[in-house]
């Protein structure tokens, strides 16, 4: 399974769920996380999602860490099980 697979099964799956799945992108600042993941009620994630088995690098890892100083939920993602377990986690859009 290719990482845009599961990048595809993410946005559908958000989507369903009430929310938004938005492609982020930040020119200049290589290595942030795929998506901005957005539910209802002030629900924010950050997800960098990886093909299965795959680990973020150092420059992800950076980015991820400098996100999460900011009191923001990154998560890592590297499966479909991965992305049920992620929603079932942050819910139903309330």
């Amino acid at each position: 399974m290719r990482e845009r697979d599961i990048e595809t099964y993410l946005r559908d799956k958000v989507r369903k769920a009430g929310g938004k799945a938005y492609k982020f992108e930040s020119p200049g600042n290589d290595g942030v996380p795929d998506r901005l993941v957005i539910f209802p009620v002030n629900r924010i994630y950050f997800v960098e999602l990886k093909a299965p088995g795959k680990k973020p690098r150092p420059l992800q890892i950076k980015q991820m860490n400098d996100i999460s100083s900011f009191g923001c939920s990154v998560r890592v993602i590297d499966s479909k099980e991965g992305v049920d377990d992620f929603i079932k986690e942050v819910g139903e859009a309330k």
